[in-house]
C-alpha cells in the first residue's frame, strides 16, 4: 500500500524539518517547500494527498496560495498552519476551502491528530464516491437491456426527471422491472449517496404500514416496548420506493398525502410532528384513475403521485428486445452457476420470441435460470424448452378462421409448432434407444430407412443425436 504524500509549505526550515521528522516516522511520504511559489510549482510535477500550508509566507500570502490550490486542485486537502491564531483566521481559511487549521506552536500529537482527521475524512469521501460510482454503474441504463423505442422513451424520461426532486409514478404490469427503474432514478439523482428504501404497500396492514413508515413511540400499542424510527426518518434526504401503491388503505392515504405535501410526519402515539426531506417514487400495476372513479383511491393523492408518470411497457410490446434479454440473463446465470453455455438455437429463439410472456421480464429471467440449471448442452434448443411446456403450448388461441386460406394457415402453423415438436421427439427417442444407429432406429419404429433419414434431415438431426443424454420427454 502506497504512503500518503504530504507537502509542507512553510518559510521556516525548522518547521519543515520538524513536520518531516514527525510525519515520516508515521509512514507518510513528506516533501517540503520554503516558499509559496516553489510549493505551487511542486504541485505541477507531483501528486499529493494533503498540504500543510503556513498562512504567512515571505514571497506571497498563504491565503493566496490556498485560493490557487482550491482553484486548480479542488480535491486536495489543506491544513492551515498559523502563528496568528484567531477565530477570524480560522473562519476565513475554512471558507476558502481549507479542511482545518492548527496554531503554532503545535505539539507532535496535535499535528498527527490533525493529519489523521484529514486523512480519515479523505478516505471516507473517496469510499462514498466509489460507492456512488458502483451504484450508478449498476443501475446505469447500459445495464438495463433494451433498444426498443418504447424502452428508449422510458430511458429518456428518467434522464429528464432523475436530477429533480419530482415525485415519479411508474406504472405497468407485474414483472416489467419497475423497481429496477426506480433504482436507476435514485442512482442518477443528487440523492444517490443517501438511502434508497423499498416498501411493498401490499405487505402490511394499514396500522403496520403507518408504524413502518412513520415509526412509533414506546407504549403506542401493545408490543411497542421502545421507540422505533420509521422509514421517513431513516431515509431522510434519500429516496423511498412505494411499490404497489394502489394497495394503500384509504385511511392511510390521507396521512401519506399530508406527509408528502408538508414533509412532516407524526410517529404512531406521538403528538409531535417531525421533518423529513424524502423523495417519493411510486409504482402500480393497477389503473389508479379507475380506482379514483370507483372511490377506492383518493383523487388528491392520485394527483400528488402522478406528477411525472412513466409507463413501463410489457415484454410483448418490445419483442425485439427478447433475444438481447435472453443472452444477458444467460451470461448472468452461467457466471453464477459456473456453467458454460454458448447460446440459443434459432428454433429456441423463435419460440421464446413468439411467446407472450404474461410474467414479463421477471418470467423470462426465471426461465433462463432454470434452463441453465437443467441443460447439459452447449446450445439451448427447442428440446430444452420442454421443461417449460407452458412456453410451447400456452400460445394465444387463434380466432375462428373466416376463410379457407386462414384455415389452411392455422393448420400449417399447428402442424409446424405442435406436431413438428412431437415428430422431432419421436426421432430422438428412436435414435436414443438404438444408440444412434439409424437403420436399427428405422426398423424399430416400422419405417423405411430412407423415410426415417428424410425426417432426420427435416429436423436437422444426425446419428450423434442418438446419445442417451438427449432423450426427451414431451409430456407436459
Amino acid at each position: 500500500m502506497e504512503s500518503n504524500k504530504i507537502l509542507v509549505i512553510d518559510d521556516e526550515t525548522v518547521i519543515c524539518d520538524g513536520c518531516r521528522r514527525v510525519l515520516s516516522d508515521q509512514g507518510y511520504a513528506v516533501d517540503t517547500s520554503l516558499s509559496g511559489k516553489s510549493g505551487i510549482d511542486r504541485l505541477l510535477s507531483e501528486e499529493y494527498d494533503l498540504i500543510l500550508l503556513d498562512v504567512r509566507l515571505r514571497d506571497m500570502d498563504g491565503m493566496e496560495v490556498l485560493r490557487h490550490i482550491k482553484k486548480d486542485y479542488p480535491g486536495l486537502y489543506v491544513i492551515i498552519m498559523t502563528g496568528y491564531s484567531s477565530i477570524e483566521n480560522a473562519v476565513a481559511s475554512i471558507k476558502q476551502g481549507a479542511f482545518d487549521y492548527i496554531s503554532k506552536p503545535f505539539s507532535d500529537d496535535e499535528l498527527l491528530i490533525a493529519i489523521q482527521k484529514a486523512m480519515e475524512n479523505k478516505c471516507l469521501k473517496e469510499e462514498n464516491l466509489a460507492l456512488r460510482r458502483r451504484l450508478s454503474e449498476r443501475y446505469d441504463f447500459d445495464n438495463i437491456v433494451g433498444e426498443n423505442p418504447n424502452i428508449i422513451k422510458v430511458f429518456e424520461n428518467i434522464r429528464k426527471v432523475a436530477h429533480t426532486d419530482t415525485t415519479v409514478l411508474l406504472y405497468g404490469e407485474s414483472g416489467t422491472g419497475k423497481e429496477l427503474f426506480a433504482r436507476a432514478i435514485h442512482a442518477q439523482s443528487k440523492r444517490s449517496a443517501q438511502q434508497f428504501l423499498v416498501v411493498d404497500c401490499g405487505s402490511f396492514t394499514s396500522t403496520l404500514l403507518e408504524s413502518e413508515l412513520f415509526g412509533h413511540i414506546k407504549g403506542a400499542f401493545t408490543g411497542a416496548i421502545q421507540d422505533k424510527s420509521g422509514i421517513f426518518e431513516v431515509a431522510n434526504h434519500g429516496s423511498l420506493f412505494l411499490d404497489e401503491v394502489s394497495n394503500l388503505d384509504k385511511d392511510f392515504q390521507a396521512k401519506l398525502l399530508r406527509a408528502m405535501e408538508t414533509q412532516e410526519f407524526k410517529p404512531v402515539g406521538s403528538i409531535r410532528y417531525r421533518k423529513s426531506d424524502i423523495r417519493i417514487i411510486a409504482a402500480t400495476n393497477q389503473d389508479l384513475q379507475q380506482q379514483v372513479n370507483e372511490g377506492s383511491f383518493r383523487e388528491d393523492l392520485y394527483y400528488r403521485l402522478n406528477v411525472f408518470p412513466i409507463f413501463i411497457p410489457p415484454l410483448r410490446e418490445r419483442k425485439d428486445d427478447i433475444p438481447k434479454l435472453l443472452y444477458h440473463f444467460l451470461e448472468v446465470y452461467c457466471r453464477q452457476i459456473r456453467k458454460h453455455i454458448d447460446g440459443f438455437s434459432d428454433d429456441a429463439i423463435e419460440t421464446l420470441v413468439s411467446y407472450d410472456w404474461p410474467g414479463n421480464v421477471r418470467q423470462l429471467k426465471n426461465v433462463v435460470e432454470r434452463l441453465v440449471i437443467l441443460s447439459e448442452e452447449r446450445i439451448l434448443n427447442r428440446r430444452n424448452l420442454f421443461d417449460h411446456w407452458e412456453i410451447v403450448h400456452k400460445q394465444p388461441r387463434q380466432a375462428v378462421p373466416e376463410t379457407l386460406e386462414e384455415l389452411k394457415s392455422i393448420k400449417r402453423e399447428l402442424l409446424e409448432n405442435q406436431f413438428g415438436l412431437i415428430e422431432k421427439a419421436f426421432l430422438l427417442n428412436a435414435l436414443s434407444t438404438t444408440g444412434g444407429n439409424i437403420a436399427q432406429a428405422a426398423r424399430r419404429v416400422g419405417m423405411q430407412r430412407s423415410n426415417f433419414s428424410a425426417l432426420m434431415k427435416k429436423h436437422g438431426l444426425s446419428s450423434s443425436s442418438g446419445s442417451p443424454t438427449v432423450t426427451e420427454n414431451i409430456t407436459p
